[in-house]
């Protein structure tokens, strides 16, 4: 464990993340001053902390906050680096970290790093529910919403963290080392954050930075750009595919799920026999082999695959109404790549309900799923004219802007018939008319059950 006893740490950010890191280095003996931007009628976390002798300074950006004897600075993973504040770090060459890395140098467990632009809390969950079968003690954190280095602080060497990383979380990492390390996919994400795409990968392979061939990467061999990364990686690879055979790792064939490590191979499943469908395999591929690796056995393996259903909000069933209407909620569909792939796990077109945080993006690469998976758009929020246009493109005949989703439900509701499938995927952000994906998905569950009540 790094020694924080004596030194001088700002911690940027307060929140849940940043309250928590404050309080573990104060409790390790380091001198804490918390930071906030937001005023000090909206920190309610300040009171507990000063309480804590921990200063707390809300409402500005004091310039002298940072000094040359600042000895690290742990900052909330959404603050952007192009901040005043983080810029005079960088000058200052203060090391600048998020929670995570803090959650490495305090943890005496054993690690399973996750990331990827979608998939991420699907594969998560399910290599806990995996490895919890298989009696091997996993503790489910990270960017899933339990905060990592609280869970660090306290596990124990015979159990295993299993972590969901953010781009945000990674690029504050220097030392970090996971054990085994997930990287699902890469498309063009969180660009207003990352300003270019390299950034954005470059936040991402720093999963794999640290680690040696003692460790283990877990990489999809269809996704190009994770490919590209190979020759950086010094750790064990072992792949997925839901198109060909791997030599090592494990993948999809002819309906079934195989592993092959060396000269074993083992049919793993059925797929008519796993609940998850469509791209929510390539989790299940992830999520297997990662799992394998760290020693579950084929029937816990087997168990989970037959009983988990998805997680909340990622290609969520919401239910079948009376007039054998199906409604999906994919809340979590915050990019049109996660969109593209929702689609693509209806066998039939669908009702889509889209829309959101306008990113400056064109979505001109949705033209060819629509044409082949949309029956009818329903747009909504700040991008809704561009997806008016985009579904214009494609040919769809069927195509409405409505003003929330609420409206939309009903919308869908006039437009379906028997045997339509009605699917939020919104390929954009939540935060032009929401708190948070998770409310957009509430609201639309909500929606879509009152109304049938009614």
């Amino acid at each position: 464990m790094v020694k924080f006893e004596g030194k001088n740490v700002v911690v940027l950010g307060l929140a849940k993340s940043g309250t928590t890191i404050a309080k573990i280095i104060h409790q390790l003996g380091a001198k804490v001053i918390v930071n906030d931007v937001k005023p000090e009628e909206k920190c309610p976390e300040k009171k507990e902390l000063e309480e804590l002798g921990i200063q707390v300074i809300c409402g500005r950006h004091p310039d002298d906050l940072l000094t040359e004897e600042t000895d690290l600075l742990v900052k909330n993973p959404g603050i952007p680096y192009t901040i005043p504040l983080v810029e005079q770090a960088i000058l200052l060459k203060i090391p600048i970290v998020t929670e995570v890395e803090i959650a490495y140098q305090l943890s005496k467990s054993p690690m399973i790093g996750i990331t990827g632009s979608n998939g991420k809390t699907t594969t998560t969950t399910l290599i806990g529910e995996i490895l919890k079968q298989a009696k091997r003690q996993p503790i489910v954190a990270g960017n899933i919403g339990t905060v990592l280095s609280e869970q660090a602080l306290h596990a124990t060497s015979d159990q295993v963290l299993v972590s969901e990383l953010s781009s945000f979380q990674l690029k504050g990492t220097i030392s970090f080392r996971p054990n085994i390390a997930v990287l699902l996919n890469l498309y063009p994400a969180h660009l207003d954050y990352h300003q270019t795409i390299d950034d954005y990968i470059a936040s991402k392979a720093k999963l794999f930075q640290n680690q040696t061939e003692q460790d283990y990467a877990v990489i999809n061999a269809e996704c190009e750009k994770c490919m590209e990364l190979l020759p950086s990686i010094k750790s064990q690879v072992y792949l997925i595919s839901t198109k060909n055979p791997v030599s090592q790792g494990a993948y999809l064939q002819d309906d079934k799920i195989y592993w092959q490590d060396d000269d074993n191979l083992v049919e793993v499943i059925d797929v008519k026999d796993v609940f998850i469908k469509g791209h929510n395999l390539e989790n299940a591929l992830a999520a297997i082999t990662a799992s394998r690796l760290y020693g579950a056995d084929w029937d816990s393996i087997r168990e989970v695959l037959r009983q988990f259903k998805g997680v909340e909000h990622r290609l969520e069933f919401v239910t079948t109404t009376q007039k054998k209407v199906s409604y999906f909620n994919d809340s979590k569909a915050t990019n049109p790549q996660a969109t593209i792939s929702a689609l693509k796990s209806f066998d039939q077109k669908v009702i889509l309900i889209a829309g959101g945080l306008d990113r400056g993006i064109d979505f001109y690469e949705l033209i060819e799923p629509f044409k082949q998976s949309v029956k009818a758009l329903i747009s909504f929020g700040q991008t809704a004219e561009k997806l008016k246009r985009v579904a214009e493109l494609a040919g769809i005949q069927m195509i409405y802007t409505v003003d929330n989703v609420t409206n939309a439900v009903k919308l869908a509701d006039s437009l379906s018939v028997a045997g339509d499938t009605v699917l939020l995927s919104p390929a954009c952000a939540s935060w032009d008319m929401f708190t948070s994906f998770e409310e957009r998905g509430r609201i639309f569950k909500n929606a879509v059950h009152r109304f049938y009540r009614e």
